[in-house]
């Protein structure tokens, strides 16, 4: 397993449970690997003087395909769209019939706060929905992967809609701004559901203020504003989500999991948490094998499967 060393000490895990899927290829009918076409280092947008980059793989063969966004985690602080971790996974899921798309958002590290992060996310669905017919993408087959704070942005590209007002404006092009940023389908691993929920450890709470540019406590409507929860009610159309979480993780407690549980059986929305008892911030070996299989999983059930 690999870490992520934040500041004061905490230590989160970077590359999740990817240790396992670096090692374990996809292997097609013929015993042979398939290898998708990679596009490296994409520009997709502008954060305002950073040109916002994605990797896509997109799967061998003719006709469109779904399409699988990943979002690093790292605190909203360090990580990167070219994570190795999270590259391997995007081919995986490309060796498996989807477009998969590794995106950059901008870090607390250089200055960006929030909603920077979900702007840039959401600068990327809509790039993406834009150049749909060069990268042999359904649009309508479009689902989210993240883990830790990838998991806070899945979620909030789940669960917002323009009218929130987080689209931001880094469009390469004005006509791409027109584009939706929906999303059909969410994975989430231990992400962030309440900002407001507190018991954080004393160690993590300079993320949440370096997200928020200040302390929780003078930042409360703002908090509100980044929280997936806030979102949550019987009227929105909500994708289905897909949550893993541990029970003894001390990072993103395991109360973040079960609130946003709790919220989603109060709408329509299909909805599954898996609790991975006695875990941590993520978790290794078979463990790992068994997550990615769930959800890809979900996403065959979800985005391959007509209406």
């Amino acid at each position: 397993m690999i870490y992520f060393e934040l500041p004061s000490g905490v230590i989160m895990y970077r590359h999740l449970w990817f240790l396992l899927l670096v090692l374990n290829p996809v292997i097609n009918a013929q015993g042979k690997v398939s290898s998708p076409h990679l596009h490296k280092s994409v520009v997709f947008g502008k954060g305002g003087d950073t040109e916002l980059k994605m990797n896509i793989a997109v799967p061998s063969g003719e006709g469109k395909f779904p399409l699988i966004i990943l979002i690093h985690g790292g605190g909203w602080k360090g990580g990167s769209y070219e994570d190795s971790g999270m590259n391997t996974l995007m081919k995986r899921f490309a060796e498996k019939g989807y477009v998969g798309a590794c995106i950059q958002y901008r870090l607390t590290a250089t200055g960006a706060r929030f909603p920077a992060q979900v702007e840039d996310c959401k600068c990327a669905v809509r790039f993406l929905v834009a150049q749909a017919g060069k990268y042999q993408i359904d649009t309508d087959r479009i689902g989210v992967f993240g883990g830790s704070a990838g998991g806070h942005l899945a979620l909030m590209l789940g669960l917002t809609t323009k009218e929130d007002g987080l689209e931001g404006q880094g469009d390469l092009l004005p006509e791409y701004a027109d584009k939706p940023s929906r999303v059909h389908a969410v994975v989430n691993l231990f992400g962030p559901s309440d900002l407001l929920q507190g018991n954080w450890e004393p160690a993590v709470e300079p993320l949440l203020v370096d997200f928020l540019g200040g302390p929780v406590s003078e930042k409360q409507d703002l908090a509100k504003k980044a929280s997936p929860l806030t979102y949550l009610n019987a009227e929105r159309n909500i994708p289905p989500i897909l949550t893993f979480h541990g029970t003894k993780d001390n990072i993103v407690p395991y109360i973040h999991a079960t609130k946003l549980h709790d919220a989603l059986a109060k709408t329509k929305a299909e909805h599954k948490l898996i609790t991975m008892e006695g875990d941590g911030h993520g978790w290794p070996g078979a463990k790992a094998e068994e997550t990615f299989q769930a959800t890809l999983k979900f996403f065959d059930q979800h985005l391959k499967t007509k209406p």
